[in-house]
């Protein structure tokens, strides 16, 4: 019997996609651990009469402004003094990237431990300047699942294999093993409102408590976890002292020349960055739980949900009786989705859904898995919002909120079940990120920052969003998007702001079987 052509292309791509693999050999990864004994550090003793004040909660401060978010990372880097560990999903090359790693060599400088972990997904042609930081005598990087230096990226990820596709998702950043900031953010300029064009509506949280050295000890499992790999390792060869130094002087002086930024400046004199200083930040108490996919599920089956941070979710969900607000960017249900959301509305539960319409969705495949559950949950009873990308709205009293911007971009991830409960983490409510990514994030028993975000959401969603409506008529269905342009209202038949060609390529791209990779 002739081997069909077929299996011949499949094999021929399977032993390519086996040399995309290639990967350095006998890799020295020295196992650490965050630090245990840090009750002598400043930041420990500035938050010690608040911790012991409510023995067993933690405390919770949201970042809901991307100044502050900026400014509370480096001011704690500032603060630090034995350790930071930073684990990202991605970390640009731009202004808010090369202020971040600047911020953490100071501290290391200092003799602070610096631990960085980040994914590979965007460090091609980065290898040598995170070899140079990764040389610091205080500071190690390791980048998470990387791709082979040995073929090109777009093809590892066209025909490679299923590894390449599954990323490490996760945001954290402790110092001194005393505070951590949680949330949607990676580094980079959209994500703090320093990009011009676009920005980012995102959501971090500042906890301190017990909850803190359970997210050290997720962090630990990434760090010495055999696909983390030494930034030099990867390289190939570590950078010569003249790299080094050269790379450092550069990042120097562009920290130098940004010095009347408006992030530069935020940490002198933002009252987040004041509050910082005197130690009165407020913080809201209660009981919280870290929740994350291990390492593992990197590469076993997504069918294996015991290895799914929606797994451990779940029974949090269950309780809900009386409303569920959900803010996630990047919305693809799927029919077990529906089916939950259903459920829910049949217990009584009041379901409402902020999400990116596809003009403010800067990845519009996803939209196009999302369109087509529209009309079943709309049919359920649940309540959708998309995202008004129109520049010209405000939310109410002028105070950012996970969803304000200037060309907005929905980006946090958050859920507040029964105004008593609040989930807020890098997870979205999409297949990539339930089944193949590992994500991260903290449940907290709160209601003083539950009725916050959901007080938020009833004051400004109308303004900041279209609110769709499933008509009928002579037997035919059409979506209309309810919206507040200008100060006037508004009523769309079209996704709103988009073109002919646009809706007919999501149109086009929901036929395709790819929403399991979306």
């Amino acid at each position: 019997m002739k081997t069909p052509p077929y299996a011949l292309i499949m094999a021929f791509l399977l032993l390519f996609a086996g040399a995309c693999a290639t990967l350095p050999g006998d890799v020295q990864r020295p196992e650490s651990h965050a630090y245990v004994e840090t009750q002598d550090t400043g930041l420990a003793d500035a938050i010690r009469d608040k911790v012991a004040a409510h023995p067993g909660e933690s405390g919770f401060h949201l970042l809901s402004s991307g100044l502050d978010a900026f400014a509370a990372r480096a001011a704690l880097a500032r603060a630090a003094e034995r350790s930071i560990d930073a684990q990202y999903y991605l970390l640009h090359d731009d202004p808010i990237g090369h202020l971040f790693v600047h911020e953490l060599l100071k501290a290391a400088d200092r003799g602070v431990r610096v631990r960085l972990l980040v994914d590979d997904m965007e460090l091609g042609g980065r290898d040598l300047n995170a070899a140079i930081v990764d040389q610091h005598p205080n500071m190690e990087v390791r980048l998470f699942n990387p791709f082979s230096r040995k073929r090109l990226r777009k093809t590892q990820l066209v025909i490679g294999s299923l590894p390449v596709h599954r990323r490490m998702h996760n945001k954290s950043f402790t110092v001194d093993n005393q505070v951590t900031i949680v949330g949607g953010r990676n580094i980079g300029t959209e994500y703090f409102e320093a990009n011009p064009d676009m920005h980012f509506g995102d959501l971090d949280v500042i906890g301190i408590g017990p909850v803190v050295r359970k997210v050290s000890d997720a962090f630990d499992l990434f760090w010495n976890n055999e696909l983390a790999y030494p930034a030099t390792a990867l390289h190939g060869r570590p950078p010569s002292p003249e790299q080094v130094d050269e790379g450092r002087k550069s990042l120097d002086a562009f920290a130098a020349g940004q010095s009347d930024s408006d992030y530069l400046k935020a940490l002198r004199s933002s009252d987040l960055a004041r509050d910082l200083r005197r130690k009165s930040v407020r913080f809201a108490w209660g009981h919280a739980e870290v929740l994350y996919d291990p390492p593992e599920k990197i590469t076993r089956d997504s069918g294996e949900t015991e290895f799914h941070l929606t797994t451990r979710l779940r029974p949090y969900f269950d309780t809900v009786r009386t409303e569920v607000i959900v803010f996630s960017p990047y919305f693809v249900p799927g029919e077990k989705g529906v089916a939950f959301f259903t459920q829910l509305r049949r217990r009584g539960a009041r379901v409402r859904i902020l999400t990116n319409s596809l003009a403010s969705n800067n990845l519009p495949i996803v939209h196009a898995g999302y369109a087509q559950y529209r009309e079943e949950l709309l049919e359920a009873g649940v309540e959708l919002y998309e995202l008004n990308e129109d520049p010209g709205k405000e939310a109410e009293s002028g105070e950012k909120g996970p969803a304000d911007a200037a060309r907005a971009v929905l980006h946090a991830k958050s859920f507040v079940l029964d105004r008593r409960g609040v989930f807020i983490g890098s997870l979205n409510l999409d297949p990539r990120a339930i089944e193949f990514n590992t994500e991260i994030g903290i449940i907290l028993e709160s209601r003083q920052l539950a009725e916050e975000l959901a007080a938020w959401f009833d004051a400004n969603i109308d303004k900041v969003a279209f609110r769709l409506e499933l008509e009928k008529e002579n037997g035919k269905e059409r979506i209309l998007w309810h919206g507040m342009e200008g100060g006037k209202a508004v009523t769309f038949d079209k996704e709103p702001h988009t073109g002919f060609w646009r809706r007919f390529s999501i149109w086009l791209l929901g036929l395709l079987p790819i929403e399991s990779q979306l």
